[in-house]
């Protein structure tokens, strides 16, 4: 039976068949090192103009809970936890700005890349594999650690040692086998590919996996229903490896090649100042690293690995680049949860921050729907946020003393 999809090299153009390939382009993959973003990451291409003559319009493809778009044979698959369809809530205290919330802190662990493991997951239980291998700085892990008890499948997760404790415990409670590397991010992603070849695993890490970028595109159809079948103005996207941002795109241009849409929003890659490396690099011929230490730790990354496809897409799209402070990332975290009533991690607020920074340049046009993307609760990374707390001491239990604190604050 042909494959409803099959893929293209970002890198050399190569086209491969389902079944030719897993992870990488063969031929790129062989000249990668470990200083510079991976080369041959897929693209997944489906038959769009078989697809949009079947499915006519958007409603169907809706209706089939977006299978045609799915590297899937059935929905079914992707089993019981509802992932996706999270909220887009508009706030009425941006009205002038059009601010549209996407709160995929809603998911089953609470993180955006509940959408990646699911059908990852899903293809792993099509194709009878048992065990499913990831590195994370916390939410990837949690996220698949939680899909694959769901699953009734084994989860591998190789995490750097100073991931937050809330993510750790996550990935623990779930029954996931947690690996603590002695080392960042990227060295846990490379531990992990090595570990997934010699025991015969399947890998889930971001963009080497190419069906993590299918997993996370299902957003953009999801903001495109929630709108009445209209494309927002703008979308603010926190970037660490690029994936995320890849899947927006990746979404929208689906939508562009059926004919459900005419043109692309613009969207606008946030990175934090202390982590600039796909921001810094985009307009630059030689790779050049800079070190990552920000306080959003869910987008610390030295070497995006999904670099080179969300580079094309935001060239191609004119898309837009920006970077923000910690500081700004801590104060926007704040304002949104007093704001809004929405709590999350530093690594969501980063995209709120940015929507920020253009709304205070008056960049923003009144009447224009912009969305930001929050992509994680606040629970996960409490640690980040405790220079904002103050935790006031106990009074004794009378009310004089409740009158004398309440004057007194």
């Amino acid at each position: 039976m042909t494959s409803k999809y099959h893929y293209i090299c970002i890198n050399c153009n190569t086209e491969y068949q389902a079944n030719e390939v897993t992870y990488f382009c063969p031929a790129c993959e062989a000249d990668n090192n470990t200083y510079t973003p991976p080369k041959g990451v897929l693209k997944t291409v489906y038959n769009y103009s078989e697809t949009a003559r079947k499915l006519q319009n958007f409603a169907n493809l809706k209706a089939e809970n977006y299978l045609s778009l799915l590297p899937l044979q059935s929905v079914a698959s992707m089993g019981y936890l509802r992932v996706g369809n999270t909220p887009l809530y508009k706030i009425d205290a941006e009205k002038d700005f059009g601010l549209y919330l996407k709160d995929d802190s809603q998911n089953p662990s609470f993180s955006f890349k509940d959408r990646a493991s699911v059908l990852v997951s899903a293809y792993a239980k099509e194709n009878n594999i048992s065990t499913i291998v990831a590195a994370s700085t916390g939410n990837a892990g949690s996220s698949l650690a939680c899909i694959c008890a769901s699953q009734q499948q084994k989860a591998v997760i190789f995490v750097p040692a100073k991931a937050p404790l809330a993510k750790l415990t996550q990935i623990i409670m779930y029954g996931a086998r947690i690996v603590p590397v002695d080392g960042n991010y990227d060295m846990a992603f490379d531990l992990s590919i090595e570990a997934g070849r010699h025991f015969g695993w399947y890998n889930r890490n971001t963009a080497y996996n190419p069906f993590t970028i299918e997993g996370k595109k299902t957003v953009s159809f999801e903001i495109f229903d929630q709108l009445q079948q209209q494309i927002p103005d703008r979308i603010f996207v926190p970037v660490g490896d690029g994936v995320i941002i890849s899947g927006v795109y990746k979404g929208f241009e689906d939508l562009l090649k059926l004919g459900f849409i005419d043109k692309m929003p613009i969207i606008i890659a946030v990175q934090s100042e202390q982590s600039k490396n796909l921001t810094a690099n985009i307009h630059s011929e030689n790779w050049q690293t800079y070190p990552s230490n920000t306080i959003a730790d869910s987008i610390s990354v030295d070497i995006p690995r999904n670099f080179y496809m969300a580079k094309d897409f935001l060239l191609k799209y004119n898309g837009e680049i920006l970077t923000v402070s910690d500081e700004s990332i801590i104060q926007a975290s704040v304002q949104l949860s007093k704001q809004t009533g929405i709590f999350a991690e530093p690594a969501a607020a980063t995209a709120f921050a940015g929507y920020l920074n253009y709304r205070n340049q008056n960049l923003l046009k009144t009447g224009s729907k912009n969305v930001v993307m929050l992509t994680g609760s606040g629970l996960k990374d409490l640690k980040s946020l405790s220079p904002v707390i103050n935790m006031p001491k106990p009074i004794k239990a009378d009310i004089s003393s409740v009158i004398d604190y309440l004057n007194n604050r």
